[in-house]
């Protein structure tokens, strides 16, 4: 049997959730979080599989995750895991097809298998949607990237997509969560993603925003993705802006419509242009460096 205890969070909560094996016994839940609203974007909901009936203490550090009380629900006899993966749909975004285990690829399509347990950025928001959809009509617009970083990476998606659209680039993806790191390398081995430093091959590294040294010798980047929040969008950019190329693209997603003046505002003070505002209510910006 399995069971599932469902509470409210925030999109902070949901962010940054912990490794549950930090919290639990000697067999964890799996944590997945959604968003079953668009129209309310702070309102989302964290459900726990467990393979067993949550004690008193699962609950108690349940909802030191959340901010209201859980419901629990017996499911039956599936695999827990299966059971948080099969409610969420593939993604289509652009020629990008992004799918959980329990989904088939698609063999039209440029194909990403994302495990929805592990970090957040499978696709299922509309800003990672957003972002890979913008990273498609780059390259079909005819502009080609040699040097790539993605910063705030979750769980390595929007890098995937770059180096599959721009093969021979060099490739770094950057997180302040070390457990997004770990799951991006995760991620990259199932979907035979090479790890390295060489061309067409993905570096990753710890890094708070731009402050790590193998960015600093990276850089500058052609090409900069950051799918995070606007706070942080906006005290990134002079940072985005000395790390970038004369002609370099700059992809921003995380901010609300109601943010995304803010946000162009303060790139624009470091000398960029919007080339693409985005629509809706998590636009996606697409930025060009002057430098």
């Amino acid at each position: 049997m399995s069971w599932r205890a469902t509470l409210p969070c925030t999109r902070a909560q949901a962010e940054g959730l912990p490794d549950a094996d930090d919290h639990f016994g000697a067999v964890p839940p799996v944590l997945v979080a959604d968003e079953p609203d668009p129209a309310q974007p702070d309102a989302w909901l964290l459900h726990a599989y467990f393979d067993h009936e949550p004690t008193a203490d699962d609950l108690a550090a349940l909802a030191r995750l959340g901010s209201g009380p859980a419901t629990i629900e017996q499911l039956g006899e599936d695999d827990w895991v299966t059971m948080s993966q099969s409610g969420l749909q593939p993604i289509r975004a652009g020629r990008f097809f992004v799918h959980t285990p329990t989904h088939a690829p698609d063999g039209a399509a440029i194909n990403f298998e994302i495990d929805a347990s592990l970090a957040f950025g499978t696709g299922q928001h509309a800003t990672t949607a957003g972002c890979l959809e913008a990273l498609d009509r780059l390259e079909r617009d005819g502009r080609r990237f040699t040097n790539i970083a993605d910063i705030g990476t979750g769980t390595g998606l929007l890098a995937f997509a770059a180096m599959a659209l721009w093969p021979n680039a060099r490739c770094i993806a950057t997180d302040i969560d070390p457990i997004s790191i770990d799951v991006t390398l995760d991620n990259a081995r199932i979907n035979h993603v090479a790890i390295g430093h060489a061309p067409g091959e993905l570096l990753l590294a710890v890094a708070d925003g731009m402050d790590h040294p193998m960015l600093a010798t990276r850089a500058p980047f052609d090409l900069i993705i950051a799918n995070i929040l606007a706070g942080p969008l906006i005290e990134l950019a002079p940072a985005f802006a000395a790390s970038a190329t004369q002609g370099a693209n700059v992809v921003l997603a995380g901010l609300l419509d109601t943010q995304a003046d803010a946000v162009i505002t303060a790139y624009q003070a470091e000398g960029m242009t919007v080339s693409e505002r985005g629509n809706g209510e998590w636009p996606v910006l697409t930025l060009e460096s002057a430098n």
